[in-house]
């Protein structure tokens, strides 16, 4: 059975996470999303309130399991019998700081994958920071991010 990763603050999850999740989740059996912490990152939402954004977005998905994890991320890979870490890449910066994760993991875990997945074009300047942003400002999202999750950013920036 082939089980991959996908780790994230997704804070919030965005319509580029989602596009991720979608063709991960045709490229193995089973794909478990997976909030895990990044301790330089200020966050808008609690995890528990990442959590449920996330399962509401994955409902859709049979095979796509979400929840939220600890410690390092090859290491929880290991705990769920993981055979690959799914990586989304959006640009030149993103690629060096994965490669240097990625390779890192490979030395901790040979026997685990990171799968990288390209952005599509339309979602390539997409990060949860500028989804943050824009709702800040009171501006536009409904081409960022779900309707559900548009509202729970409404409410925050009120």
């Amino acid at each position: 059975m082939s089980k991959a990763i996908y780790p994230g603050s997704f804070d919030p999850i965005t319509k580029g996470h989602l596009d991720i999740i979608e063709r991960a989740s045709k490229l193995f059996e089973t794909l478990v999303v997976v909030i895990m912490e990044n301790p330089q990152k200020n966050y808008l939402f609690t995890q528990e309130e990442r959590l449920a954004m996330l399962q509401n977005a994955c409902k859709k998905f049979t095979n796509v399991v979400c929840c939220i994890g600890e410690g390092l991320t090859v290491n929880f890979a290991k705990k769920q019998n993981a055979t690959a870490i799914i990586r989304g890449i959006r640009a030149v910066a993103d690629y060096e700081y994965e490669l240097q994760t990625a390779t890192t993991n490979m030395m901790l875990a040979e026997s685990i994958e990171t799968v990288f997945l390209l952005s599509k074009p339309n979602y390539s300047f997409l990060s949860s920071s500028v989804v943050k942003e824009v709702a800040k400002h009171h501006g536009e999202l409904d081409c960022f991010v779900s309707a559900d999750v548009k509202q729970k950013l409404e409410n925050k920036f009120k």
